[in-house]
């Protein structure tokens, strides 16, 4: 059901070739640009009626209207299960107790007497919002995209979600419900790489966004690189992923699940347990196939997952070695199940967010940790980070001088910009003290 990779003794690489030898999904953006450029472009041109034409194509239902009308988020909440409503609301508080501690405030540093330099943080004005909505249902994402942008300021949030044929072209009545609950009346019936073209240009329904942030598949992602330079985005996620860091300690039943957890995303999903116990891999293993016919979704997406080459059992000579192969994967998810997990995972380097020991499963940091779960995918935690307050954030310098503060480091400024062959930026200085300039 799942391959294993050992790497014990010298076969565990030094260096970039140990990433080479790590399981991966097959996610060509580059090839999928190709197919959304036509997509994109259709949008830009025709607006809503290439968003309703696309509704059609991909989602099987015939939109009078992109814009969610009010009543339709109003009657989602009214009808919402009242156990989910409550979760929902448990796990709005406890992501606005952590993205409200992310804010940031002015900050004025004196650098000499009568020169400063603040710094302010302003939100973007305008965010486009994606929430998947294709094998799964995911108003956990609304929430992790809404909440870190309300906390920054945004004055103007929107989101989209594809249109369901099942419920007369209106995205997945929960995904309403959960807007309405965080006070997004802004909603659109898009999905895809049409949503993200509608909020990079604008349609008639829709003013366009200076940035979009959300998971999605490879389409998704695609459009986001196509509208790279045009708009700000969070990250071209791919298939989400999670590895786990395990040594005999840690109870072959957790890891199991935990596996499994991420597997009935998608069948691209990966799924990935590194461990020094041969004894744990083969309890683990032994624990994955019941508990796979235990659940749903087993043939069309954990089983293809679990078997890809995404996913691997990865054994190793101890946890030293361990926390070597983690940190050049640069899971998504990684949690660290080993004998004093805390120190362990003090040591990872690279990784979209960690959950440390028994207790604190992927699963948990899904749904209601108050962490957001809008991570990077692919080793691209080696340099970036999950969507959180900032990213909805610019940071403005603002330099103030008086003359004399100017005087005191014109003479620096002079040289440097000679140094660069920059005369014009020297003379912008000696004009305001009346020193000769070259050519006057």
């Amino acid at each position: 059901m799942i391959s294993r990779i050992d790497l014990r003794g010298d076969a565990l690489p030094k260096g970039p070739a140990l990433r080479d030898l790590l399981p991966r999904a097959d996610f060509d953006v580059s090839a999928a640009l190709e197919k959304v450029r036509p997509i994109c472009e259709a949008v830009h041109h025709r607006g809503d009626a290439a968003l309703i034409d696309f509704a059609e194509k991909f989602d099987g239902v015939r939109l009078t209207s992109v814009r969610v009308p009010a009543e339709a988020l109003t009657d989602a909440l009214d009808q919402l299960d009242p156990a989910v409503r409550a979760a929902l609301e448990e796990s709005i508080r406890r992501a606005r107790l952590v993205h409200r501690e992310q804010r940031r405030t002015t900050h004025t540093t004196q650098v000499v007497p009568g020169g400063t330099v603040t710094e302010k943080w302003v939100p973007v004005e305008r965010v486009g919002l994606y929430a998947p909505g294709g094998r799964s249902v995911y108003p956990s994402s609304v929430i992790m995209n809404v909440v870190p942008a309300q906390e920054a300021g945004v004055p103007s949030i929107a989101l989209a979600s594809p249109a369901q044929a099942e419920f007369d072209g209106l995205p997945h009545p929960t995904i309403l419900a959960a807007c309405a609950l965080l006070g997004v009346d802004e909603v659109y019936a898009a999905g895809g790489a049409t949503a993200v073209a509608m909020f990079a240009y604008g349609t008639e329904s829709c003013p366009p966004a200076n940035m979009v942030t959300g998971p999605g598949n490879i389409w998704v992602a695609a459009a986001k690189r196509y509208f790279t330079g045009v708009i700000g985005i969070d990250s071209e996620a791919g298939p989400t992923e999670i590895a786990v860091l395990a040594d005999d300690t840690a109870d072959p039943a957790h890891v199991a699940a935990d596996l499994i957890s991420q597997a009935e995303h998608d069948p691209l999903a990966a799924a990935v347990l590194v461990t020094d116990s041969v004894a744990l891999a083969d309890a683990v293993e032994k624990e994955l196939a019941p508990q796979v016919e235990a659940t749903k979704h087993i043939e069309d997406r954990i089983r293809p997952a679990l078997a890809g080459r995404q996913s691997a059992i990865v054994l190793v000579d101890g946890v030293e070695e361990g926390l070597r192969v983690v940190n050049a994967y640069g899971a998504e998810h990684l949690e660290i199940q080993t004998a004093d997990a805390t120190a362990v995972a003090e040591r990872v380097v690279n990784a979209g967010a960690i959950f440390i020991g028994p207790w604190a499963p992927v699963s948990l940091g899904d749904y209601a940790a108050g962490s957001n779960h809008v991570l990077p995918t692919g080793g691209c935690a080696c340099h970036s980070s999950g969507l959180s307050v900032q990213s909805f954030l610019r940071g403005i310098h603002i330099v103030d001088y008086t003359r004399d503060a100017l005087a005191e480091v014109a003479h620096h400024v002079v040289t440097l910009a000679e140094a660069e062959d920059l005369p014009a930026h020297g003379a912008a200085i000696k004009a305001r003290f009346g020193w000769k300039v070259p050519g006057q």
